[in-house]
């Protein structure tokens, strides 16, 4: 393992190249090029804002820029997984070359979606700026939430992109899962909005997915600390995950040309 994740760190440079490359690649032919990364989140919140500020009404003040606090790492999360779950499958050209390392494509996915959620941030700090929210110094910890969830997305798509290559279902099956997790996760409406929470808060305090985006809402909309003990544990949970995923991925890699 020590010396797998050792040879990841000599392909830096490669996986840098290859999240360039997937990034040019997503906006190739368009006319507005990387700006469609403002303005997908941008037209989404707007939806999301529309339906629940006017037709569906959640009575919360600043709703909107709650809205966006959770959605945007959402987003991330949701697309990163769902890419990074096909990507040996759709990488075979690379995959099929005798050298290449496999295991960098599912990371490739994690950080090319991250790259498109940092870019948006700026987005969400106007908004949180004219919903008059002030930002407090715990914001500075979205980092810890970033490391937090980069680890345990890449543990998640590890196991996931493996599966895929044997069991074309996956993508179908984890799509209505994401649609399923999206509701269970406190993003549209709070814990405190919502019976079925207050009377089983399992429902979200043992769901991690739940509680990474939870800690944005918490940094940046509420201007507090989040649960950084339960966040430690999903991180060192997230590790021996990955761990687990690793050694699931390296022990099938080399029959993937022959699969895919």
């Amino acid at each position: 393992m020590i010396a797998n994740l050792k040879n990841l760190f000599r392909h830096r440079v490669l996986i840098y190249t290859l999240v360039l490359r997937e990034l040019k690649a997503r906006y190739r032919g368009s006319v507005l090029g990387f700006l469609w990364s403002f303005l997908n989140p941008l037209l989404m919140m707007g939806v999301y804002a529309l339906v629940f500020n006017y037709y569906l009404r959640f009575d919360m003040k600043g709703y909107t820029a709650y809205l966006c606090c959770g959605l945007l790492p959402w987003i991330w999360f949701s697309t990163g997984v769902l890419e990074g779950s096909r990507s040996i499958i759709v990488g075979s050209n690379l995959v099929n070359k005798a050298l290449f390392p496999a295991e960098i494509l599912p990371i490739v996915s994690v950080l090319s979606n991250l790259v498109n959620f940092l870019l948006s941030l700026p987005m969400l700090l106007i908004i949180l700026r004219l919903y008059h929210i002030t930002l407090t110094p715990y914001a500075l910890l979205f980092v810890f939430s970033i490391v937090v969830q980069v680890i345990m997305m890449t543990a998640i798509v590890m196991f996931l992109s493996t599966m895929s290559v044997y069991f074309r279902d996956v993508e179908q099956i984890l799509a209505n899962l994401m649609s399923l997790m999206f509701f269970v996760c406190p993003i549209i409406y709070t814990v405190d909005g919502v019976e079925i929470m207050q009377k089983y808060p399992l429902l979200y305090k043992a769901n991690p997915i739940a509680l990474v985006m939870m800690s944005y809402q918490d940094i940046f909309f509420y201007g507090r600390l989040f649960h950084w003990k339960r966040l430690l544990l999903i991180g060192l949970g997230s590790l021996l995950l990955f761990m687990i995923g690793y050694a699931i991925f390296n022990r099938n890699k080399d029959n993937f040309p022959e699969e895919v």
